[in-house]
């Protein structure tokens, strides 16, 4: 696989975050955003990249017109007497929720088949639809004071060989974060060297990021507490609090003990969902793990997820806290 960055670097990256797609948009409404918990993720990101030290004022930096607004923000005015926010460096990959999932599972994109008129034209309608949701993302945040610039994977050359990463050229995630920029990549139609096409999830996205960039921990937010024994919705779910990898990259439950089962986890996946739900999620935050860096899996917008987001589970897990952590077992 071709990865091509800088030859030196003097980025140290704090966190990967993934939002997922089913936190931040109503996933069974065609395109629809969950506002709401966009709102509070933003608010929690910039707290946990400013380390507490943010001014009183966030000065936006979305100065485009919105829906249903004839004005655009007057934060522009005020920039001359604020003093720059410190930001420790962070990455943001996102899903694609309710944008992406009905038009490539429809069209069959994720299979392939570029010759195919209905594969060529659903590429084309994912593409619009989760560039369109990254754009929307990349707005929230800069309306909290984040410097964020949304990057697509298809455009920055991330290319697939049987839906495995085969080139990707970090070369200009590696630009934007040195130069003082919150990168926003999102899961994507790409080019397939064997398929023709297929999708790259945000899941797998995250994986190559952390393997090259190396940040302190990755966080997984979602629209669940974490990572359960059975699809959560089903009775006597249990949460999964500690997962172990091993140096094979095998993995199992450590916490809670599981004496019902074979320590392997049911998941379930939603019928549009190209990307493999639950099962692929936990599949590339053990790779990640692997690598030594610990994984967090939690419910955005709570106060479990921004403890996660702060860093201060590195050192001890407070008891009171949900969520499911993911760490290398040597």
């Amino acid at each position: 696989m071709e990865l091509n960055l800088p030859e030196s670097q003097s980025r140290s990256i704090r966190c990967i975050v993934k939002l997922g797609g089913a936190a931040i948009t109503c996933k069974n409404e065609l395109e629809k955003i969950h506002d709401e918990n966009l709102e509070i993720v933003a608010c929690q990101l910039r707290q946990a990249m400013t380390e507490g030290a943010a001014p009183s004022k966030v000065i936006g930096m979305d100065w485009s017109k919105r829906l249903g607004s004839s004005e655009i923000s007057r934060d522009v005015d005020e920039l001359g007497d604020q003093d720059s926010a410190e930001f420790s460096k962070f990455v943001v990959v996102h899903g694609a929720g309710s944008f992406g999932h009905f038009q490539a599972s429809r069209s069959g994109v994720h299979k392939g088949g570029l010759e195919k008129p209905i594969v060529k034209a659903g590429f084309v309608a994912t593409r619009i639809s989760v560039t369109n949701l990254n754009l929307e993302i990349v707005r929230a945040l800069a309306r909290e004071g984040i410097p964020t610039i949304g990057m697509s994977p298809f455009s920055c050359g991330w290319l697939t060989s049987k839906r495995d990463v085969a080139s990707a050229d970090l070369s200009t995630v590696a630009k934007t974060i040195d130069s003082g920029f919150v990168p926003v990549l999102h899961g994507d139609a790409v080019l397939d060297n064997i398929l023709g096409c297929t999708i790259l999830s945000g899941d797998v996205i995250i994986r190559h990021l952390a393997d090259h960039l190396k940040p302190e921990y990755v966080v997984f937010l979602t629209d669940v507490l974490g990572v359960y024994d059975r699809p959560p919705s089903e009775p006597d779910a249990v949460l999964l609090k500690e997962i172990a990898v091993g140096e094979d990259g095998s993995w199992e439950v450590v916490n809670p003990v599981l004496e019902h089962t074979d320590k392997r986890v049911q998941t379930s996946v939603a019928a549009h969902d190209t990307t493999g739900g639950m099962e692929t999620k936990i599949s590339e935050a053990a790779m990640i793990a692997k690598l030594g860096i610990d994984v967090y899996i939690v419910k955005a917008a709570t106060t479990h997820s921004q403890r996660a987001l702060n860093g201060e589970l590195r050192d001890s897990v407070p008891q009171d806290w949900l969520g499911t952590i993911i760490r290398y077992s040597k």
